[in-house]
C-alpha cells in the first residue's frame, strides 16, 4: 500500500478517495466487501477522517452503499447495470468517433494508431492488464481528439463504470481480439477523416460488447435454474 504521507502533489483526502476508487473499479476490492474505517486507515497510514470522507464520496459515485446497521460496503455490479451503461455508450461512442474524425490533428493520428497497434499486440500475448489499460486509453484518447470538455466529462463517468465491467467480465480472449479489429477500424475511419464511417464503426463496437454482456447474462440466468 502506498504511503500517502509522501504524496504531496494532492490533498490527502483526495489521494485516499482516488486510491479506494481505483481499487473498487479494478476489482481489487470486490463487490459486497465491507469497508471498515479502522482497517482501511491502518492499511493506508492515514486517520479515519479522510477514509470517512472518501467513503461518502464513493457513495455519491454509486460505487459504495451505506446502510443502517450494515455499514458501508462496495456496491454490487450486475448484468443489468452493465447493459444500462452500454445503452448510454451506444450513441455516445459513435458520436465521439464522428467528432474526432473531423477534429483530429496529424500528431493525434499518429498517437491513435500507436495505441490501436499496442492494444493488438497485448491481445496476441493475452496480457489482460495491458489490454484493459489500452482499451481505456484508446477510448479516452478518441474523446480527447474531439476537443469538447463537456463531452470529456460525460464520457469519463461512463468509462469509469465500464472499467468495473472490464475487470469483472472481460475474460474472453476471442472478445479481446475482436475488439482489436474494431479499434483498428475506428482508428482508420477517424484518421481518414470519414466521420460517418467512424460513427458507424463506433456504434458497431459498443453493440458487439452489449450483445456479449446480454449473452453472458442469459448464461448466468440459465446456470442458476
Amino acid at each position: 500500500m502506498m504511503d500517502f504521507q509522501l504524496k504531496v502533489q494532492k490533498p490527502l483526502k483526495e489521494l485516499v478517495y482516488l486510491e479506494l476508487k481505483h481499487k473498487i473499479l479494478t476489482g481489487e476490492i470486490g463487490s459486497q466487501t465491507r469497508l471498515m474505517e479502522i482497517d482501511l486507515a491502518e492499511k493506508m497510514n492515514v486517520s479515519r477522517t479522510p477514509i470517512r470522507e472518501a467513503i461518502r464520496r464513493l457513495a455519491d459515485d454509486g460505487l459504495v452503499k451505506v446502510e443502517p446497521r450494515r455499514g458501508a460496503y462496495v456496491a454490487n455490479i450486475s448484468i443489468k447495470d452493465m447493459l444500462d451503461v452500454f445503452e448510454v455508450r451506444e450513441d455516445m461512442e459513435g458520436f465521439t468517433a464522428y467528432l474526432a474524425a473531423q477534429r483530429i490533428t496529424e500528431d493525434q493520428k499518429v498517437e491513435l494508431r500507436r495505441i490501436a497497434e499496442e492494444y493488438e499486440k497485448a491481445t496476441e500475448i493475452e496480457d489482460k492488464e495491458a489490454v484493459i489499460a489500452l482499451d481505456e486509453e484508446f477510448h479516452n484518447f478518441v474523446v480527447s481528439c474531439c476537443n469538447n470538455e463537456t463531452l470529456t466529462e460525460l464520457v469519463k463517468y461512463v468509462q469509469e463504470l465500464s472499467l468495473r465491467f472490464r475487470y469483472l467480465y472481460y475474460e474472453k480472449v476471442d472478445l479481446y481480439r475482436q475488439t482489436a479489429k474494431q479499434h483498428t477500424a475506428i482508428m482508420e475511419a477517424i484518421n481518414s477523416g470519414n466521420a460517418e464511417l467512424a460513427r458507424k464503426e463506433g456504434d458497431l463496437h459498443v453493440k458487439t460488447l452489449k450483445e456479449f454482456v446480454f449473452e453472458l447474462g442469459q448464461k448466468l440466468h440459465n446456470a442458476d435454474k
